[in-house]
């Protein structure tokens, strides 16, 4: 179904996620940190980016605004789902608003995460409020 890219340098938290993404039909490449996932976006060929807001390198929010400035004026909006535990969401979500970024609480079931992948490729009817992610969208 789609090319996903997963930036987060836990590995296990990488691996679940790819796990589940792949027996859904997904194709997935992982970066343990912002650097390296921004060369993948780069190298083209990525449709979603999951990413963590905490790694090394370059952390979450860095990488979301080069994503955006690589991709500005090209129309290609790639849907970015950014995953956290931090406690301040809604202050978080604000931040993130010029961004266009669904932010999603950590810890989450691998189950719903397919959900809310799916709704943000289009591939199933959104459902108001039938997630937990928040959106943070540019007004």
């Amino acid at each position: 179904m789609a090319r996903i890219l997963i930036a987060d340098d836990d590995a296990h938290i990488a691996r679940v996620m790819s796990m589940w993404l792949n027996r859904h039909g997904h194709e997935t490449v992982c970066a343990a940190d912002g650097k390296d996932a921004l060369e993948l976006v780069r190298g083209g060929r990525i449709e979603l980016v999951i990413t963590d807001m905490n790694m090394p390198q370059l952390d979450g929010l860095g990488f979301i605004k080069e994503v955006r400035e690589l991709t500005r004026g090209t129309g290609a909006g790639i849907p970015i789902l950014l995953l956290t535990a931090r406690c301040d969401q809604r202050a978080l979500v604000q931040s993130l608003t010029p961004y266009g970024v669904s932010v999603y609480p950590k810890p989450f079931l691998p189950s719903q995460l397919v959900e809310e992948i799916d709704r943000l490729l289009g591939a199933t009817p959104a459902a108001s409020g039938a997630g937990p992610a928040t959106e943070a969208r540019a007004t």
